[in-house]
């Protein structure tokens, strides 16, 4: 492949994962997902009408969500508002490596 060429093609996970997709991907129902997602827990991809979409990073959330709701038999509120803590604390720990702090 020479320098000029151009490539083309789709990004994985470009378009988002439908609500069947991401319940799958992170071993949860859809009933589950469902539930959290009308209670503001979880949330679609901006401008996202039904069907939704959602980005491929909310993989590891609801993952997260599940997993503090069975193992500290945490509300989902709850659970939800730990796991948004455990994102900004791993993107805070990412700055300072950045920065050479840490």
């Amino acid at each position: 492949m020479r320098e000029d060429d151009i490539l083309s093609g789709t990004v994985l996970g470009e378009l988002g994962y439908s609500l069947e997709e991401l319940a799958q991907a992170a071993a949860v129902g859809e009933e589950w997902l469902t539930l959290r997602i009308r209670e503001g827990l979880v949330e679609a991809l901006p401008g996202a009408a039904l069907p939704w979409r959602f980005a491929v990073s909310e993989v590891r959330r609801v993952r997260r969500m599940r997993d503090i709701e069975r193992d500290f038999d945490a509300a989902p509120e709850l659970a939800a508002l730990v796991a948004d803590l455990l994102e900004e604390l791993a993107a805070l720990r990412a700055r300072l490596r950045a920065a050479g702090l840490a």
